[in-house]
């Protein structure tokens, strides 16, 4: 066997002989010999290959954890799992980056004079479906607040009418300000997760997930947590303004699953965020003629983007889209709660 010192296979493996200590203590990359009488380490020229990858990945900062099984597979096993791992940074590197954005913008935007304020008409909706026994949806639309709370569990629906129920004061609010808007949402939905543990308080395996929208007059904060969405219709176009908190929707963005096997999954309703965790939180720029939609999965579930696109497009007026969307998922159906709140940015009248 054709041995390298500590020192020459650091060199050539591109590891200090530091980290080479450090990965021997953990059990990562074991040298093939150890002298019994100076402790010094020798490594096999064979191990220059495993060593050269948990370089590479501790270059991509991933953690020694991850890296010791990724070293135990080969070929497409461990591409598939290095994949994986670049894309959970790449999602978790988008919500750090909007909310970079935006601290950018509210630390060197001046206070903007003379803008036009917009108002918000909207109707909610929410219907019981043609399977589940109860409706566990909460839904609400107001003058400045736009919420969709999905309760599950055995206290499924007091989970969701708490959480939207802590959230009703923002309606009274007198226009909060754009650079305050998403603090007053932060405490709000937190207040929301507590108000929830007290109701589901003995209740085993029971919460909500809650997507919200708070208006200011020209722009809108968002708050989302779980897998109910948010979607802005703009010029036809339909765009998803939310990242569902699931577990396929992660094997969808580290390329396990495809989307074709996603609509089938049998974990397709398995949360990894509900209430009470740290939500995702973005700060919108309206334009008049823009339609948001809050929905639970009971829309999505099972009907298509496209679909919602076009009835939303169609829809003359928010109580007419809220009906149309509830409709198209009975129609497919019905097999969950189903609620939608629509939202039309607008000028003011007079």
């Amino acid at each position: 066997m054709d041995l390298l010192t500590i020192g020459a296979f650091a060199k050539a493996s591109g590891l200090s002989p530091k980290a080479l200590r450090l990965y021997d203590e953990l059990g990562l990359l074991r040298p093939a010999r150890v002298d019994p009488y100076t402790g010094y380490r020798y490594y096999a020229v064979a191990q220059l290959d495993r060593a050269r990858l948990v370089a590479w990945l501790r270059r991509l900062g991933m953690p020694l954890a991850e890296i010791r099984a990724v070293s135990a597979l080969t070929g497409a096993d461990a591409a598939r799992e290095v994949r994986a791992y670049w894309a959970r940074v790449e999602a978790e590197t988008a919500v750090r980056r909007d909310l970079a954005a935006f601290l950018v913008t509210e630390l060197t935007e001046a206070p903007r004079e003379g803008t036009t304020m917009l108002e918000l008409r909207c109707a909610a909706h929410s219907d019981r479906g043609h399977v589940r026994p109860a409706n566990q949806d909460t839904v609400y639309a107001g003058r400045r607040l736009l919420a969709v709370a999905d309760g599950f569990g055995p206290a499924g629906a007091p989970a969701s009418g708490a959480a939207v129920e802590a959230l009703r004061f923002l309606d009274e609010e007198a226009g909060p300000r754009p650079g305050n808007v998403l603090n007053l949402l932060a405490d709000a939905v937190r207040g929301a997760g507590d108000a929830v543990r007290d109701v589901t308080e003995g209740a085993e395996d029971a919460g909500t997930t809650l997507t919200a929208l708070l208006w200011t007059g020209s722009r809108l904060a968002l708050a989302h947590i779980g897998d109910s969405r948010a979607y802005l219709l703009r010029e036809g176009g339909l765009f998803r303004i939310t990242h569902d908190h699931s577990v396929v929707q992660s094997l969808l963005d580290e390329g396990r699953l495809t989307p074709a096997e996603a609509e089938s999954h049998p974990q397709r309703s398995l949360l990894l965020k509900v209430l009470g965790g740290d939500p995702d939180l973005r700060l919108h720029e309206a334009l008049p003629g823009d339609r948001y939609l809050l929905c639970s999965d009971g829309l999505t579930g099972v009907v298509p983007d496209d679909r919602i696109r076009e009835l939303l497009a169609a829809a003359p007026d928010p109580e007419t889209a809220v009906r149309s969307l509830v409709d198209a998922a009975n129609t497919a159906g019905g097999p969950d709660n189903v609620s939608c709140v629509v939202g039309d940015v607008v000028p003011p009248v007079g």
